[in-house]
């Protein structure tokens, strides 16, 4: 989720369901199909996300083999398959003659070792709290999504699931008397 969250500025999305298997009580789910809706973000499009996990991974999205584990980005022009050390685009012979943009971003050292130097000398992280939190975020209005077995509307500014009280008491973890945060 990391690769498509990072590259398309994405935040708080507005809508999210999920399939996959019936809920075991003590164990994930094999895999599993989300889809969110991302409102606007500033001059960029809305986007439909669709994450596939485990089991659910399709062989073809738009058409195209996976050609492996990474993330297959839709446009209206193309479509796109990345990870975090190459790219393929598609359709091949409209696009045989791209020159990709010189690299801007500097070639990470490691989630670890990024923490260590971090700790060592103040330098920010590529994924700081500020940017795992909302990444973290998604992902878990997913899995709530999935629990439930609901479309759920998410709103970010108040932290609040509306439509699905079911999936409201998710949101906050009851603790027992003596116990609390």
């Amino acid at each position: 989720m990391d690769l498509p969250f990072w590259a398309l500025k994405l935040r708080h999305p507005t809508h999210c369901q999920a399939t996959g298997p019936k809920l075991h009580p003590e164990t994930c789910p094999l895999g599993l199909k989300v889809e969110y809706q991302f409102p606007k973000r500033n001059k960029l499009a809305p986007v439909k996300l669709t994450w596939y996990d485990g089991n659910m991974i399709p062989g073809k999205v738009a058409g195209q083999r996976v050609p492996g584990s990474g993330v297959m980005f839709v446009g209206t022009e193309g479509q796109m398959f990345a990870d975090y050390g190459r790219y393929k685009l598609y359709p091949q012979e409209k696009f045989k003659s791209f020159q990709p943009p010189k690299q801007t971003i500097a070639k990470s050292i490691g989630h670890h070792a990024e923490w260590i130097q971090a700790c060592k000398k103040g330098t920010p992280t590529t994924c700081n709290f500020d940017y795992a939190g909302p990444l973290a975020e998604v992902v878990l209005l997913g899995n709530i999504a999935h629990r439930t077995g609901a479309a759920l509307e998410w709103n970010h500014g108040e932290m609040k699931l509306t439509g699905h009280p079911e999936a409201a008491e998710l949101m906050q973890h009851i603790y027992r008397a003596g116990w609390q945060l």
